[in-house]
């Protein structure tokens, strides 16, 4: 990151509910075309929400910690 951005007064996670539901990216090209994607998460993916991130960075210590808590289910969930 460089030192003359300034994120005073941002707002962590402010876009999160709307990513999980997808979302549209518009380029503007320099002829004048226009081409837009679609993103939506793909089917499985999980969305760890801003305040947990700090506890959960990455997938390994999400599924570490899923791992832990499968002892103490009453049933499996299925999908």
């Amino acid at each position: 990151m460089r030192s003359q951005y300034d994120f005073t007064g941002g707002v962590l996670g402010k876009h999160h509910r709307a990513m999980q539901t997808g979302y549209s990216i518009t380029v503007h090209q320099e002829d004048g075309a226009t081409v837009t994607k679609e993103v939506v998460p793909p089917k499985g993916a999980v969305i760890v929400e801003p305040d947990l991130r700090p506890y959960f960075p990455d997938s390994e210590s999400v599924n570490k910690a899923l791992r832990c808590l499968i002892p103490l289910l009453s049933q499996r969930v299925d999908i």
